[in-house]
This record gives structure tokens, sequence and C-alpha cells, in this order.
């Protein structure tokens, strides 16, 4: 779009505002936080009615719809958007989750769709589009950022599994997660992952990256993502321990000092490689990854659709998976299905009961189990996917234990209980009505 067209560069917010065509739209790529508000007091006094202002970056949800209202007043047009696609979506297009105030979308649709990445039969439909009023975009954006470190905890745990319980090498790893690429799980992540182990340390010679420390580091987008889950009061289970294992790995030299006093079973690895077919535990890793992600992405779109429900955003979700179907991190041949579900049900209740993501679980379902318990009996954690394993469980399950947990919490509380076969709410004197004890 840029193409033939003069670029002016300006020294100070005065003369950069002086070029802008009105209405004026003056975009930040800064940190999240204060280095917004101050872009914002630096460029707002310079602004008039139904100029706009954008903030690109991963800013909190709440800080957006704040600033939306600030700037009300002054007639400013404020538009909080996420953007994903890291160096690469900068070059070829990114993913972009606008948000705000929508007098402003007719001023930026053209802008943002012919810079966004491309997807359908003709490449022509932008990753791109309007998601809702107040923080809407960035709330997506940071549940697409949870979303991406589920995606990555599984795969480190798939690959934990298949280099540290069977010792495939590194080239093995190659040709399996290419081999992936080309099916089911066809994504960016498994196609860099693939990448990842084909690249040589030109220090040591060995494998790059057998030579990178296992600290991961974090931006705090995952935690968030969380922490909101819990406020909404739903489950995402499998983003919250991605975020936690995160935390665990951080604590490297207390994992040292661990590993020398703390015991796992002993000689189960060795005697697992003796006993396993290769080729057949790693498609049941594959089945495990898959399954897992399908719930991933479940409780994703479950936490989407309940802050969506809680702020009035109305979003659309098979739009969004659209949007985030290119130019993003967790671009994947699989959001089209999940498109697809929505475009079938728009008010699905959750991706595990659209009848593809039913059978695509229910495929996977044996192979899932073995690598949950395998994980267990020899010693390798899998706390993702293991988190999806239990929510499937839970989800699935007609009753739960927790008509205990309801009665323990009145005994010691007095909080009260519901029936199963009448209507109200009940109180028992659980001290009185026990059973003495033997003596």
């Amino acid at each position: 779009p840029a193409e033939g067209k003069t670029i002016v560069g300006c020294k100070t917010p005065e003369e950069f505002v002086k070029h802008l065509k009105r209405p004026r739209r003056v975009m930040m790529m800064v940190k999240a936080g204060d280095p917004v508000s101050q872009t914002i007091a630096q460029f707002a006094p310079l602004l008039e009615t139904g100029d706009i202002i954008i903030d690109g970056g991963n800013s909190d949800y709440m800080d957006t719809k704040r600033r939306i209202k600030e700037l009300q007043p002054k007639g400013i047009l404020y538009i909080g958007t996420g953007i994903s696609g890291g160096e690469q979506g900068a070059r070829q297009g990114p993913s972009i989750m606008p948000g705000g105030t929508h007098e402003a979308w007719t001023h930026v649709r053209p802008i943002f769709q012919s810079i966004a990445a491309k997807v359908g039969p003709n490449n022509d439909i932008p990753c791109c589009n309007w998601v809702g009023a107040g923080g809407a975009g960035h709330y997506v954006k940071m549940v697409h950022n949870g979303i991406e470190y589920g995606d990555m905890q599984l795969i480190c745990e798939a690959y934990s599994l298949m280099k540290d319980a069977i010792g495939l090498s590194n080239e093995e790893l190659y040709d399996i997660f290419a081999r992936w690429n080309t099916g089911e799980l066809d994504s960016y992540l498994i196609e860099i992952t693939r990448d990842i182990f084909s690249v040589i340390d030109p220090k040591t010679g060995q494998a790059l990256v057998d030579v990178i420390l296992d600290k991961a580091g974090q931006k705090g987008t995952g935690k968030l993502t969380g922490q909101l889950a819990l406020d909404l009061g739903v489950p995402t289970t499998l983003i919250t321990e991605a975020v936690f294992a995160r935390f665990l790995s951080a604590q490297k030299q207390k994992r040292v000092r661990a590993s020398k006093v703390l015991n796992g079973p002993r000689d189960a690895i060795a005697g697992f490689r003796t006993s396993m077919d290769r080729a057949e535990f790693t498609e049941e890793v594959r089945q495990a990854l898959y399954a897992s992600k399908i719930c991933s992405y479940a409780q994703g779109f479950f936490q989407l659709q309940a802050a969506s429900e809680e702020h009035g955003w109305d979003l659309n979700f098979g739009e969004l998976a659209l949007m985030w179907r290119g130019g993003c991190i967790i671009r994947a041949a699989f959001l089209e299905r999940i498109k697809e579900a929505f475009d079938r049900s728009p008010n699905l209740e959750n991706l595990l009961l659209d009848s593809y993501f039913t059978e695509a679980v229910e495929l996977c379902q044996a192979g899932w189990r073995k690598v949950v318990s395998t994980a267990a009996r020899i010693g390798i954690p899998t706390p993702a996917i293991s988190a999806a394993l239990n929510y499937y469980d839970g989800y699935r399950c007609e009753r739960l234990p927790h008509n205990l947990l309801q009665a323990q919490r009145d005994y010691f509380g007095a909080h009260t209980y519901e029936r199963v076969d009448e209507e109200g709410v009940f109180h028992s004197e659980w001290l009185q009505m026990r059973k003495e004890p033997e003596a």
C-alpha cells in the first residue's frame, strides 16, 4: 500500500501530527503500561475531534477500556488492537484483532486489511476484522497468547516423551515433526519445531537446541489469561498448567539440587525402552498431542465466550478462528475446523461438542490415555497433556464428587447446599447428626 508513496521523517510530535491527513491516525507500537499512557499524553493534546489513536501492543484490556473513556470528552477515537505474527508477520502480514470505538473502524479498516495476512482458496481473505467494543481486541489477543502458551507446552511434552522416554535423536525428531506438519497438526509451531531440530550450533557443532538452557521466559499474557479465567470462573486448566510449567522451568538451580535428592521410579525408562514399539508409541504421542490441543482450544474459546457474555461484546467466534488462520503464531490448518464448527452452530457451547471434534478425540483417546499413564509410570512430567485429559474426563462426567465437598463446606462453615431431589438451599447440623465413632 505504501509503494510509490513518499515517507516523511518527523523529529517532533507536533511536526508528525501536522503532516497527517484528517482524520489523523496515530498508531503506537510500544510496551504496555506506562509507555502507552505517556505516548497518549504526548499526542492527545495535539489531536482534534474525530482523530484516532491506535494501540497495537499487548495492553491489558481494562486499560484499553479506561483509555477509551478518558479520550471521549476530547472526541478522540481509540482502537486497542491485538497484533500477532512476530518478525515474519511484520514482513509478510500479521493477524490483526482490532477493538474499541467502532466509529474509527471505517477509517482504519482498509489499512489494516491490506497489510494483514491473507488466507482462503484465492489467498484474499484478510486475517483481520472488527472484534468488538471496549477492550475486546486486546482481550482476544491475550487469550490467543494463552493458547500459544498451551500449544508450546504440549509440543515440549511430546518432545520430552520421544527424546527422554524412547531416546529418539534430533534427526528422527526432525522427520517426525515434518511428517506431523503434513496432517492434522499442520501449524506454524510444528513447522518451526521441525526446523529447530535441524540447526547446528556453530560454536560446539552440537544441535543448537541441546545447548539452550531449559529455563523458559515469558511476558505475562499467559499468566493474565489464567488470572482472568479465575475471575470468570472458567476452567482454563491447560493454559494455566503451561504457565506453571514455565515457572517451574525457571527454578533451574532448585531443580538441580532437587534432582540429587528426590528419586523417581528406578530403571523405569530403561525398562520401558526394551518393551515398547517406537513407531507405535510415537503415534500415541501424536494422538495425545492432537487431543490435548483440541481441549486447549476448547478451553480458550470457552473463556472467550464467557468474557463476551460478561462484557456484552457479541464476539464472532468463527471469525476469530479465521483471523488466527494466518499470520499469527498459533496459525494452523486446525483453525479452519474451528471456524466450520461455529459456522455449523454459532451458539456452540463447547468445541468438544462439535461432531468433528467429538470424533477426533474419540479416535485419539486410547493413545492419549496410554501416554498419560506411561508418563506417570516412568516419571516424565506431562502437566499440560494430563491437564487436558483431566479436563476432558471432568467435562464428560455427569456427576462429580463435589457433593462431598459441599457437605464438607456446610459441616465446617454452614455454607449450605442444594439437593438433587428438591428445590431450595439447605443446611444440616452435621455434628449432631453424625454417627459417634466407636471407642
